[in-house]
């Protein structure tokens, strides 16, 4: 589905931003940060922990959100003598900023990671660290995990190291100016790498049988007119970057193992029930699935603007179900998962590259950092890998259950007052148990709502796949509420 932009009927902002906030109370989310925390920011980022080494010659880049400011990466890209690549990849080293069992260390164990509501964020760290003092701001010098990793012409990694260093980004980018400079022919020497970079890892990425699917995310946004709701179709500038950050989470992966002490983000393969399920699937969504073509191939295939494919792609987030945290450490009797890998990208690999956003890599760097470097895992993480996973498993749930709460709160309000209306949707979703019931893609606007029986006629099964005409029968803001009925 292409990104569509959709005025909220009724925007009004201040009644909304009311609702978000009773959400975050409801939620038991909680914005405001306790004095010891702001007094612990104020002093580390007045103070930080400078490594000796010093990069801030290397011309770094960062590719963000327009108007971000937590700033987690940066990269920069070069030809090697010889032939192949290097890429390094500053990371901001947030330990340089924490005290383990300090006030900020207990803060961001209890917040796990930074929520997303349409009227603010609801970071992990103080503003102070996350967006200043910690942050990879263009033309600031900060202390970071500076990955150096080579790669052959094809895009293979042929040597990975990490040290801790000063950098100092040139840049701030974004996605969408990165792809038109690529586009449109302008881009220079590193904008051009990244592309060329991106597109080998995305090659090796398929010889190994791994995939990324490229769903369309739908976004709320706070405009000056009220709020909107958004797809945004992924660029390939946002694969590049993706791959960048693949590449070195699967380097901090393969250094752990081989140390046997780290935490992996691991995903199961899915059962053979799953597939068979995807294929009646596309079937009834006319995707084209021919016998004997592996499923990445096929996913490879699809464009995403197309409806139907868009519809596919969204139930083959199914098979990611299961993804999830595995702490080891070998010498304390803890140890390294049978099947380490994960199967959507057909390799070992962790989380590491958004420390400033989300608590798992903090301690990923940190055990990275101290492998690299020779030394000891410090006993402040080899203590506190054992519970990460749970942490972080209740901090994802947390996550989705803010971001799916704002999106129906947003569908609500933009539908209110048109009950009785009748739409045009596409049936994207049936529930097998109850064939009558499911879930269906508007046509427009851009909402996806429950679609089942009214009571005024006998239930009858959802076409999946087809388009129908549907009866908006409860759009309720107060309890976020969307429900639509066959006509």
């Amino acid at each position: 589905m292409p990104r569509r932009k959709l005025s909220v009927k009724a925007a009004d902002s201040a009644r909304i931003n009311a609702e978000l906030a009773e959400l975050r109370t409801s939620l038991e989310i909680h914005a405001e940060w306790p004095d010891a925390v702001l007094a612990e920011a104020e002093e580390a980022a007045s103070a930080p922990r400078l490594p000796g080494l010093d990069a801030t010659d290397l011309p770094l880049f960062t590719v963000d959100p327009p108007g971000s400011r937590d700033l987690d990466q940066a990269m920069h890209l070069a030809h090697r003598p010889g032939g192949g690549y290097r890429v390094h990849y500053a990371i901001a080293d947030v330990a340089a900023f924490v005290r383990p069992g300090g006030a900020i260390d207990t803060e961001a164990r209890r917040r796990v990671q930074t929520l997303y509501f349409p009227d603010r964020r609801v970071p992990l760290h103080p503003a102070r660290l996350s967006e200043d003092a910690a942050s990879l701001l263009p033309g600031e010098i900060r202390p970071a995990l500076l990955w150096q990793i080579d790669l052959d012409d094809d895009g293979a990694v042929v040597l990975a190291d990490l040290r801790r260093a000063q950098v100092r980004s040139r840049r701030r980018l974004d996605y969408a100016g990165v792809q038109q400079a690529v586009d449109s022919g302008g881009a220079d020497e590193q904008l051009a790498l990244l592309a060329t970079v991106g597109r080998l890892r995305a090659q090796q990425e398929q010889a190994r049988g791994g995939i990324s699917l490229p769903v369309p995310e739908q976004e709320v946004e706070e405009t000056a007119h009220g709020y909107e709701l958004v797809y945004r179709a992924q660029l390939p500038a946002d694969g590049w970057n993706a791959q960048i950050s693949l590449l070195t989470g699967m380097a901090a992966a393969e250094l752990m193992l081989d140390a046997g002490v780290g935490l992996l983000r691991t995903l199961p393969t899915a059962p053979e029930s799953a597939y068979t399920r995807l294929r009646r699937v596309a079937r009834a969504l006319r995707v084209d699935w021919p016998e004997g073509t592996p499923y990445p191939e096929l996913i490879r295939s699809l464009d995403p603007a197309v409806p139907l494919n868009a519809a596919f792609l969204n139930e083959c987030t199914g098979l990611l179900r299961g993804a999830g945290y595995r702490a080891f450490d070998e010498t304390r009797g803890l140890p390294a998962p049978a099947d380490p890998g994960h199967a959507a990208l057909a390799a070992p690999y962790a989380h590491c590259t958004a420390p400033l956003r989300r608590l798992a890599d903090r301690f990923v760097q940190e055990v990275c950092a101290a492998l690299a470097g020779g030394v000891d895992v410090p006993d402040s993480v080899r203590e506190a890998l054992p519970a990460l996973p749970a942490l972080m498993a209740g901090g994802e749930r947390r996550a989705a259950e803010t971001e799916r709460a704002c999106v129906d709160l947003v569908e609500a309000e933009l539908l209110h007052g048109r009950e009785g209306e009748d739409f045009e949707a596409v049936v994207v979703d049936v529930d097998e148990k109850r064939p009558a019931r499911g879930t269906v893609q508007l046509r427009e606007p851009a909402v996806r709502a429950k679609c089942g029986p009214d009571g005024t006629r006998a239930p009858a099964p959802l076409p999946l796949g087809s388009l129908i005409t549907v009866r908006l029968t409860e759009a309720d803001p107060a309890t976020r509420t969307v429900r639509f009925a066959p006509v």
